[in-house]
C-alpha cells in the first residue's frame, strides 16, 4: 500500500481509504447497506492487514448507524487508523438541523464521537456547500473544534473549484487553519473535477480524495446496454445516484474496460481504480463494498499498475469537452502554461485539437 500526504499538512494516509457507507441500515440506506457486527469486523480487519489506515464515514450513513457499527468493531485498532467523518447534511425537521453553522457543526461533532465512541476525528469534511451559512462561521467553527481537541484536522466535501478557493483563503485571511483535502466524486465515466476543481486544490495545497471510484455501482462490470442489472447490486435497487447525463457514453466505457479488463485478467473494478490512482492530483479514493470478496477485489487494485497504452484507451475514450475558457486558453495561453492544470489541458489539447497541434 502507498501513503499520500493530505495537502499542506504533515498527515500520511494510504492511497486506498476504507468507506463505511455500507455499515449499519437506516435512513434510506437498507437497500445498499446492512453489513454490520462480524462482517463489518472482517471487512476493517482485511483493510488493516493490506496497509489500509484512512476510514472514512459520515453521520448521514444510515443516519449515524453506520458511525455506529464502526464505532464498536475499531475497539482498541483506534489509534491504528485516521478516522473521518462528515458533517452538513440533515439530521432532522428541524431548522438547525442541516448546515455548516456553528450550532449544527458542533452538535453534529459531539453526535459523532459518541456514536464512535472516540474522543476525536482525524479528519471531519463539510459534506457540502453550505449556502446560507456564512463560511467565515464555518472555518471559524472548525477552528474552534480542533482547539477544543475534538477534530485535528478538516476538509471539504463536493465543493465547486470557486467554493473551495473561497474557503482558503478566507481561513488565511483569518489566520485560522484552511481544509488540508477534500473528497469529491470522480471515476474515468465523470470527471468534471479536472475542469476547475483539481486545478484550484493542486494550486491551494489542498488534497484530493475521490469517492465512489465505481460510479456508486455503475461500473462495477454488472450494467450493461441492453441487460436487467441485478437486483442485488445499487443499481439494481433503483438508488439515484450518480447523475448520466450521457447513458450511450457510459455503456461504451464499460464495454471498453470489459475489454482491457479481459486482455489483463483483472476485473472492470481493478481497472478503474488503477486508472483513478495514476490520475495528477489525485491522492487517492474511496472504496466500499458490502461483499467481503468484492472488498479484497478493489484492495488488489492497489498492488497493479495499468500498462500506460490501456490507461491511454481510457483516458482518450473518456475525455470530456473542452469547454470555455479552457479552449481559449488551449488556442492563445499556451506560452506560459499553469503547472496546476498542465497535464488535462494537454489531454484535452490533443483530444479537441488533435495530436501534433
Amino acid at each position: 500500500m502507498e501513503y499520500t500526504r493530505l495537502g499542506n499538512s504533515g498527515l500520511y494516509v494510504s492511497r486506498l481509504a476504507l468507506g463505511t457507507i455500507p455499515f449499519g441500515s437506516g435512513g434510506g440506506f437498507e437497500k445498499i447497506a446492512g453489513v454490520r457486527g462480524h462482517d463489518a469486523d472482517r471487512q476493517f480487519s482485511e483493510a488493516l492487514e493490506r496497509g489500509v489506515n484512512f476510514i472514512d464515514t459520515a453521520n448521514l450513513y444510515s443516519a449515524g448507524d453506520a458511525e455506529r457499527v464502526l464505532g464498536k468493531i475499531m475497539g482498541n485498532r483506534r489509534d491504528d487508523v485516521v478516522l473521518t467523518s462528515k458533517a452538513r447534511m440533515p439530521t432532522g425537521d428541524g431548522p438547525n438541523d442541516s448546515g455548516a453553522s456553528r450550532h449544527h457543526l458542533i452538535r453534529a461533532v459531539d453526535d459523532s464521537l459518541s456514536r464512535l465512541r472516540t474522543d476525536h476525528l482525524d479528519l471531519l469534511y463539510i459534506h457540502q456547500w453550505d449556502g446560507q451559512t456564512p463560511i467565515t462561521e464555518t472555518i471559524a467553527t472548525v477552528n474552534e473544534l480542533i482547539r477544543a481537541g475534538k477534530i485535528r484536522y478538516w476538509g471539504v466535501s463536493n465543493f465547486n473549484g470557486w467554493q473551495l478557493a473561497k474557503t482558503v483563503y478566507e481561513a488565511k485571511l483569518a489566520g485560522l487553519e484552511p481544509p488540508i483535502a477534500q473528497q469529491v466524486y470522480y471515476t474515468p465515466e465523470a470527471r468534471e473535477i479536472e475542469y476547475e476543481i483539481i486545478p484550484a486544490a493542486r494550486d491551494l495545497g489542498v488534497g484530493t480524495f475521490g469517492w465512489s471510484p465505481l460510479g456508486e455501482g455503475l461500473l462495477n462490470g454488472k450494467v450493461r446496454r441492453g441487460e436487467t442489472t441485478p437486483s442485488d447490486t445499487r443499481q439494481g435497487t433503483g438508488w439515484p445516484e450518480p447523475h448520466v447525463t450521457d447513458w450511450d457514453r457510459a455503456y461504451d466505457l464499460i464495454e471498453l474496460f470489459g475489454e482491457i479488463a479481459g486482455d489483463l485478467g483483472w476485473s472492470i473494478p481493478q481497472v478503474v481504480i488503477s486508472w483513478i490512482l495514476g490520475r495528477p492530483g489525485i491522492n487517492g479514493t474511496v472504496i466500499a463494498a458490502r461483499s467481503f470478496d468484492h472488498l479484497k477485489e478493489d484492495l488488489d487494485a492497489a498492488e497493479l499498475a495499468l500498462p500506460q497504452d490501456a490507461r491511454d484507451r481510457i483516458t482518450t475514450a473518456s475525455q470530456l469537452p473542452a469547454y470555455y475558457p479552457l479552449w481559449h486558453r488551449m488556442m492563445t495561453a499556451q506560452d506560459r502554461p499553469e503547472a496546476a492544470e498542465s497535464e488535462y489541458c494537454a489531454e484535452q489539447h490533443e483530444h479537441v485539437f488533435g495530436p501534433g497541434t
